[in-house]
């Protein structure tokens, strides 16, 4: 500590650099876990990774109708949107607790640090 009651440089350094470790740990984490997102009753599943890239798209043969391509596109944008708010809800538990603890070390988003967003 220093006189004024705040932490020296250098403690606040090694926070901020086990926090930037914590963070990219998580990201790691997030970009190896999948998550799905369906439509139709399972008709349409799209698997997300919790990063948020779609790393695969499953159609059941029944959904897929020649007379209504617009009812098919609507079921694939469908499971994509689950897909990604499965995603962002794993990326708040992952990364919520982790960005909340920034928030002292000033300067707005990552305390001004330049540390990795969500």
């Amino acid at each position: 500590m220093t006189d004024g009651g705040l932490p020296d440089m250098s403690t606040l350094m090694a926070q901020a650099q086990q926090m930037q470790q914590q963070l990219l740990a998580a990201q790691d984490e997030l970009a190896r876990t999948q998550v799905t997102g369906t439509a139709g009753g399972g008709l349409v599943t799209a698997t997300v990774t919790g990063s948020g890239e779609v790393v695969a798209l499953a159609i059941d043969p029944s959904a897929i109708d020649p007379a209504d391509p617009e009812g098919l596109a609507d079921l694939v944008l469908a499971a994509l949107r689950d897909g990604a708010r499965a995603a962002a809800e794993l990326q708040q538990q992952a990364m919520g607790p982790l960005a909340q603890g920034l928030g002292g070390l000033g300067g707005g988003p990552g305390g001004g640090l330049g540390l990795p967003g969500r």
